[in-house]
């Protein structure tokens, strides 16, 4: 069983949730939370109210792995400092508690969750409450989102077996990432 922390970072809406995933690949919904700011709040204390409900969820549940979406430009600079500062909160919180943590990209996370990486918030929400088994997504959607970080890196890193090892049991979407990942870095190291 591994315990992941996902954080959909955000300055208005930051999503936290933790999930168990077994080494089938079977999950269960742990905590999911949103960490809300006003917009008309000061920055640093909207940094400080985000910095303290992501570290104590860390605290609380004590996640074997942190994963954090990876921010990417967007149009609105303004939105994309604010994710970004947010995403740098959860970095240092699982950097000073010594859990590792990994960014992952929207459409890495849209992938493993739907099998499709240009899949809309609605369909990531339908699959999120699916795999966890929920009678609905949870909302609003930076909580699912947060939960389908969780659930992404769980099953890309696996869940350990009894045996101490690690079970790695990929989708398709997941495998021709990975083969897709391979086939960069063998053409980096000229291979």
């Amino acid at each position: 069983m591994i315990r992941v922390l996902g954080v959909d970072p955000g300055l208005t809406r930051c999503g936290v949730g933790v999930v168990e995933v077994a080494a089938d690949r079977r999950a269960r919904l742990v905590h999911v939370t949103v960490v809300r700011t006003p917009p008309d709040m000061a920055l640093e204390q909207r940094l400080v109210r985000i910095a303290a409900g992501v570290g104590a969820a860390m605290d609380e549940f004590r996640p074997d792995a942190v994963a954090v979406e990876r921010v990417f430009a967007q149009a609105n600079v303004r939105t994309v400092m604010g994710t970004a500062q947010a995403a740098g909160l959860a970095l240092h919180a699982a950097a000073s508690r010594s859990i590792p943590v990994t960014l992952h990209t929207p459409s890495e996370v849209k992938a493993a969750i739907s099998g499709y990486g240009n899949a809309d918030k609605k369909q990531v929400a339908t699959m999120v409450a699916r795999v966890l088994g929920l009678a609905e997504a949870p909302k609003p959607a930076d909580a699912s989102d947060a939960l389908a970080l969780a659930i992404c890196h769980a099953w890309r890193v696996g869940a350990p077996t009894e045996a101490g090892a690690r079970a790695v049991t990929l989708t398709p979407a997941q495998r021709a990432w990975r083969e897709a990942e391979r086939s960069v870095v063998s053409r980096r190291l000229g291979g």
